[in-house]
């Protein structure tokens, strides 16, 4: 019995002489070099997508900055093993696994997990490129505004609205759907041939397209994760308000009340919507998840709104639908949204996976309506009766659209503060 227990020591004293042995056996050719990275995620089909980081040092650790036009998502979770290097994303459960060939070169793959499967896509970049895109012409138009889309799919078409800021050859801008906003875009007008594209940890998109004229954008083709491309044209048109993303704007008052009992995630107690806490308060619920990109930009305005407002009456509870029902896998998959957000409020584990059809039913029985998009919000009014259910979020890239949501989220709550 005492050999075996010399004998497991010496193993696992082996195990982490050897990691650091790893870890310190890289010279400085193979250290990942400080300064701005051209990356690039590479497709079957050569419509590989691009995109920008920088990496500094910071107390003793390697920092990474990724860039899409005025986002700079911040990554600190790097591990480098001889030439090898891990890079973990903050949010979304994706990483990194490349080798360093030298100091100017990284090459391996990157990999999500989407629960039920996993997708890889070949990685690359290359040290001193700060170009996204190259630009060899003047562009002929200026496309910058606000632009009726259309995305093409097998079934049924998708509209959404492209919202683009061009400067010269530059161009940034994102697109906004029903169920939220495809974060930052960022990418250049060559003569008339428009490249944009994006990547966060979760969204990984090129946009391509031709640029007709000042009213009209065809030819467009759009990229993502080893997905099949799909087509994608637009209209000029100008928006001073967006179409209206309430699912139920006249839910009759007293009609549905909301009911649940779920555990929080933190605390591990249980959170029911008829606690004391809640009674003669208005409650905003937020339907969230940690893979989901628009509830990254959602969170720190729900955060910022709860605490300055918390006192007049209102109180928040986020509902969490992971890529999996399992508890323990769903928690893991949060913590990072309570290591990056300063979250007041509980967050409470739906105990559903936010794949399933009947996530709706299981959660909210009595709902109208369907919850289809994450974000969501749902508005309970006082007497604990849901009264609206807002889809999607216009997150930062949507400028302005970004603005209205907040003043008309304010002004939701206010009124039914009032009541």
């Amino acid at each position: 019995m005492k050999k075996d227990l010399i004998k497991t020591a010496l193993s696992s004293m082996g195990t982490i002489v050897m990691i650091f042995i790893l870890s310190q056996c890289g010279s400085h050719d193979q250290e990942l070099k400080n300064g701005i990275w051209r990356a690039e995620l590479q497709r079957e089909d050569g419509n590989h997508i691009f995109f920008n980081f920088n990496v500094t040092d910071s107390s003793d650790q390697k920092i990474i900055n990724i860039y899409n036009a005025e986002e700079s998502l911040q990554v600190d979770s790097i591990i480098q093993l001889g030439d090898s290097i891990f890079i973990h994303m903050p949010f979304f459960g994706s990483h990194f696994e490349a080798k360093i060939l030298h100091k100017e070169e990284l090459k391996g793959e990157w990999i999500i997990d989407y629960g039920s499967r996993t997708e890889r896509m070949p990685f690359r970049a290359i040290q001193g490129d700060s170009s996204r895109f190259r630009a060899y012409t003047k562009p002929k138009h200026n496309i910058s505004g606000s632009w009726e889309a259309i995305f093409k799919n097998e079934n049924k078409d998708t509209k959404a609205i492209g919202l683009f800021d061009q400067k010269d050859n530059l161009i940034t801008g994102t697109f906004l759907t029903p169920t939220g906003d495809y974060r930052y875009l960022q990418g250049v007008v060559s003569g008339d041939s428009l490249k944009m594209s994006g990547f966060d940890g979760c969204h990984a998109l090129l946009f391509t397209a031709k640029i007709d004229s000042n009213e009209h954008i065809s030819d467009g083709w759009i990229y993502s994760v080893n997905r099949e491309a799909r087509k994608w044209q637009a209209e000029k048109k100008e928006y001073e308000s967006l179409p209206d993303t309430y699912a139920t704007k006249n839910i009759p008052q007293g009609s549905v009340k909301a009911d649940f009992t779920l555990k929080d995630m933190r605390t591990l107690t249980d959170i029911s919507i008829t606690d004391e806490i809640y009674k003669g308060k208005v409650v905003v619920l937020q339907i969230l998840g940690s893979w989901c990109p628009n509830c990254l930009d959602e969170t720190p305005f729900m955060t910022n709104y709860y605490d300055e407002n918390r006192e007049k009456g209102v109180e928040f509870i986020g509902i969490d639908f992971e890529r999996t029902d399992d508890f323990e896998k769903s928690k893991k998959a949060l913590n990072s949204f309570f290591q990056r957000f300063e979250i007041n409020y509980p967050i409470v584990f739906s105990g559903v996976a936010s794949s399933d059809p009947e996530l709706t039913e299981k959660v909210f029985p009595d709902l109208p309506v369907k919850i289809s998009a994450f974000p969501s919000t749902i508005f309970i009014d006082k007497e604990g009766f849901i009264r609206k259910v807002h889809s999607g979020f216009n997150g930062p890239a949507t400028g302005k659209y970004h603005e209205q949501y907040k003043e008309e989220f304010h002004e939701i709550v206010e009124s039914l503060l009032a009541e």
